[in-house]
């Protein structure tokens, strides 16, 4: 078994061992691949679970599982690896995810952006947003606030530097906390609070923060509503321009049979579902139904709140965004795609009924008393620094102190890692079981005599979603219906039908009612049936073949007699 914990966060080198680690001693049940590379040259690593001696694996259907997609969101790369982990351990004693595997496909890319993620867990991090390629341009060095860890602790913290024109006070009932300090107030002691960092060419007066260098955010470089840098920050010189995005998007564009897809980001709590751009009153009907009920599931068993991107988790009231992933899958692909946003300090603090991103705007004292008091509790202070003196190169004496971000807000801290993961399996296993899978309900041949006989194959969807799995794929025109073939035998003769048949979508249990009621009826839209008159010696075998792309492959002989 591999040397695995989930109580640290691996840098690329371990995370690769880790992974191949995992392909040697389960290579019937997991295979890794490199998908592409990242702007530094590092493989994009991904993995397919499955039982790979029952059936092929391109012909079950599939769901995507993908992490970090975003730098400093490192619990996402967790999550995915700790989702590897109880899949192969699992198997073969826990029922749904043997069947699931027996039967369905996982893709699983742990760790999109491998080059942000070095820098976030470097001995002297620094943060970036996503990708580390220079953008908008290749700027040379300039003026202002660089984020960096300046005192060599690993933590980047915030600067606290007294201003009479500053906007925040000491907590008069909490020392170790800031207050803003009031509209008309003055004659005080007042602080400016600055990211931790250094100055470039400082010239004692200004101080604003440099443009980053590397100013990508990969989630909104996919296609669907991607705009250009003026509309939308990060969003690249075209769609798809950043390798890793588009090492995605040419690997969902090659594997027809992905039903669904989940990406992992930090952090808030919550489970994200399209619109980011939209409301939900421009969502198919039922689609929206379905999103709301596989939502509903995910809340059961994660203690995750599901909720639309545009409704309830706007960066700006009146800004929406475009090019993400999940609104990418759904609109263009026609599957359903979430954004799963680990970790809430604000629920671990027992605070409840807060809004997700306006809360980070303002919020009462009271909020801020009990994350302090969680850290102390909980987290033995680690969550929230003292402030302490430090000579700033630039500054001169200042303070640093404050929350530390990276593993009290935007992650969960190390000793709290494993019990955040261990959410989602469960949910990600249902959401697997419920796509499309097709199978047969009947295989028959009747003789007619003279050697002739009538061949009939009916074939149903036995899973919760249609084959088509979105009523936008159908709008689009995304997916083919299922297909039937015949291969009859040498010297045999097809007297009646055609080798291939197209028998169009299956119906799955998705759209039915919680209690049938008086004019409730069940038609069997999950069955098709095809017939087939074969001339041939009897004993003969004729091979039979039905296929949808998204709801797999099934295979059958009959013999004719």
């Amino acid at each position: 078994m591999p040397d695995v914990r989930f109580d640290k966060y691996y840098r690329y080198e371990a995370l690769t061992h880790i992974l191949h680690a995992y392909a040697e001693e389960f290579p019937q049940l997991m295979s890794i691949e490199s998908i592409g590379k990242s702007y530094e040259e590092r493989d994009i690593w991904l993995l397919t679970i499955t039982n790979f001696t029952i059936g092929s694996v391109h012909e079950k259907p599939a769901l995507w599982v993908d992490g970090n997609i975003h730098a400093a969101e490192v619990a996402a790369s967790s999550a995915c690896l700790y989702l590897l982990q109880i899949l192969v351990t699992s198997y073969g004693t826990h029922p749904d995810i043997t069947l699931c595997l027996d039967t369905r496909t996982f893709y699983i890319c742990p760790r999109v952006n491998p080059d942000g993620v070095e820098l976030a867990l470097a001995e002297r991090p620094k943060f970036v947003r996503s990708s580390t390629r220079p953008y908008p341009y290749d700027r040379e060095s300039e003026d202002g606030l660089v984020i960096e860890d300046i005192d060599s602790d690993r933590r980047i913290l915030m600067m606290r530097i007294p201003d009479l024109n500053g906007n925040w006070k000491i907590c008069p009932t909490e020392p170790r906390l800031l207050i803003p300090r009031e509209p008309t107030e003055t004659g005080g002691q007042y602080y400016r609070v600055l990211p931790e960092g250094r100055i470039d060419n400082y010239d004692g007066v200004q101080i604003h923060l440099q443009p980053p260098k590397a100013g990508l955010d990969l989630n909104r470089n996919f296609p669907n509503m991607w705009r250009q840098e003026h509309e939308q920050t990060g969003s690249g010189p075209y769609p798809t321009s950043e390798s890793e995005v588009r090492s995605l998007v040419q690997f969902f564009s090659t594997h027809p049979n992905i039903t669904g897809a989940i990406a992992f980001h930090t952090f808030s709590g919550v489970l994200l579902r399209p619109y980011a751009y939209q409301s939900d009153e421009e969502l198919p009907i039922n689609d929206l139904r379905i999103y709301q009920r596989i939502g509903t599931k995910g809340t059961e068993l994660t203690e995750y709140p599901a909720i639309s991107v545009f409704h309830e988790f706007r960066y700006h009231p009146k800004q929406v965004t475009g090019g993400s992933f999940h609104d990418w899958v759904y609109e263009h692909l026609g599957v359903f795609g979430w954004t799963v946003e680990i970790w809430s300090p604000q629920h671990q603090a027992g605070i409840t009924g807060y809004r997700y991103i306006e809360w980070l705007r303002e919020h009462p004292l009271e909020d801020d008393l009990k994350l302090l008091h969680w850290s102390d509790e909980k987290l033995g202070g680690k969550g929230y620094v003292d402030w302490y003196p430090f000579d700033h190169p630039q500054l001169g004496k200042v303070e640093l102190g404050g929350w530390d971000t990276m593993y009290a807000w935007t992650n969960p801290p190390p000793e709290l890692l494993e019990k955040e993961i261990a959410r989602f399996p469960e949910w990600l296993v249902w959401h697997m079981l419920i796509s499309p899978y097709l199978e047969i309900y009947e295989a028959s041949v009747h003789s007619l005599g003279d050697d002739t006989y009538r061949v009939r194959l009916v074939i149903h969807n036995t899973g919760w979603l249609p084959t088509y799995v979105t009523e936008k794929a159908l709008e689009k025109k995304l997916v083919r219906g299922c297909i039937c073939e015949i291969e009859v035998p040498v010297g045999a003769t097809l007297e009646m039908g055609k080798p291939r048949e197209e028998l169009g979508q299956l119906e799955g249990r998705a759209y039915k009612p919680s209690s049938p009621i008086m004019w409730y009826a069940e038609p069997t839209k999950d069955r098709a049936k095809v017939e087939w008159i074969v001339r041939a010696p009897q004993g003969s075998i004729a091979k039979l073949l039905a296929r949808h792309q998204r709801a797999g492959v099934v295979r059958t002989e009959v013999t004719l007699q």
